[in-house]
């Protein structure tokens, strides 16, 4: 594996870096006030303008390897971009077009939709024009078992009746949300792996109503994690994707490259986090000199150093292999960062609140969002124990 960046790679780089530090982080100020104004899960005044920067500036859609519509980018060569995103998490993946779920959902029907799908709806998403959301898990059933899904998808006609309560169905809290990919059971008698299929639900339709938006440790994201309720939504046929029963296929496609995708962005988080940690110990003074004297704190700032460069190896090796080799080859290794990723950033998110001290858990810094951000990692996705599951799986299995 070579570790340097491709000369691709170091163009969008240099051209984000001058971006997040020219337009996005001066910004988060401004658009943290807009959010009490416009609702929390609105866009912005200021989310609406960095858009308008980005895609100017050509730095839109970078998540999608296909050059005609996204940068063409490997997964390798996206993954140090989506680290930089991830150091102002609210802004930048949204401000570039890539941001979850919406980065998954065009990947979806990038692969697997129809011309028809992808007129009516990826077009718009590729421009910003409009959110989407993904409807897969359900209240009354664990989701670390994807079995467990019980939502109906039933043939009558020429139309598909879906219902069912899907929740923390991100982004379905805004009213930019105009549709959602639903994963539901189309045939309960057929094999777990060819029992799902997944239909585009547009959010207009007689039946569909948007419960309420589900605070995440106190805090309403920008586009909400919605409880969704589907009253025997009629939906034409001709929005199913791909086939009957090819709904775990997709899923599976779908989660590789996102997966790395999170993983990136949490290593940015934790930089930020980092970044903070440092400053506020160089600054903070405490037994007659800065905090940055004390042992432990030497500590702390050494071990979230290699924490983050484990854990960013790691990832950059997963992006690698699922580009070389294809995403049953990364499994293992897309589970293991999975785990990985998120606890790191969580531990130097700690220790960065513990520096700061009362301030750490106030509203005058990020990193308490941030914490409860990246806390949700641990479950969305698949919990760290189903993670930690398939990498024992494997281990064992080469034995």
């Amino acid at each position: 594996m070579d570790f340097s960046f491709s000369p691709q790679c170091e163009q969008y780089r240099t051209r984000l870096l001058e971006f997040m530090d020219r337009e996005v982080y001066p910004s988060e100020a401004k658009h943290e006030a807009e959010r009490a104004e416009f609702g929390s899960t609105e866009a912005t005044p200021t989310v609406h303008r960095l858009k308008a920067a980005a895609k100017a500036q050509g730095l839109w859609n970078l998540f999608l390897p296909d050059a005609d519509q996204g940068a063409g980018l490997s997964n390798a060569d996206y993954a140090p971009l989506a680290e930089i995103m991830g150091r102002s998490i609210e802004l930048a993946p949204e401000a570039t077009n890539c941001s979850a779920p919406d980065t998954g959902n065009m990947e979806v029907l990038h692969m697997f939709g129809s011309d028809e799908q992808k007129e009516r709806w990826l077009a718009p998403l590729l421009e910003g024009e409009i959110r989407s959301c993904f409807a897969m898990t359900e209240p009354a059933v664990a989701s670390s078992d994807p079995t467990n899904l019980e939502a109906p998808i039933r043939r009558d006609g020429d139309e598909y009746i879906v219902s069912g309560t899907k929740w923390w169905s991100t982004g379905a809290s805004s009213q930019d949300c105009k549709i959602a990919i639903f994963m539901g059971v189309h045939d309960p008698e057929a094999p777990p792996r060819g029992r799902y299929s997944m239909i585009l639900v547009p959010f207009d339709l007689e039946g569909v109503e948007v419960v309420r938006d589900v605070p995440v440790f106190g805090y309403h994201e920008r586009g909400g994690h919605a409880i969704v309720r589907y009253d025997d939504v009629r939906v034409p046929a001709a929005n199913l994707i791909s086939g009957e029963g090819d709904g775990y296929m997709i899923a599976q496609a779908r989660l590789g490259p996102g997966r790395i995708h999170h993983c990136m962005r949490a290593i940015g988080v934790a930089e930020r986090a980092f970044d903070l940690m440092v400053s506020r110990a160089k600054e903070r003074t405490a037994f007659g000199g800065p905090i940055a004297d004390q042992g432990v704190v030497r500590d702390w700032i050494a071990e979230a150093r290699w924490r983050i460069d484990q854990a960013r190896l790691l990832t950059l090796y997963t992006a690698w292999l699922i580009d070389t080799e294809g995403n049953r080859a990364a499994r293992r290794e897309v589970s293991a960062i999975k785990v990985v990723a998120p606890n790191a950033a969580l531990w130097v998110l700690d220790k960065a609140i513990q520096v700061h001290g009362g301030l750490g858990v106030s509203d005058g810094t990020p990193l308490a969002r941030l914490w409860a951000h990246m806390r949700t990692l641990r479950i969305a996705d698949g919990p760290d124990e189903v993670h930690n599951m398939v990498v024992a799986r494997r281990e064992l299995g080469r034995y």
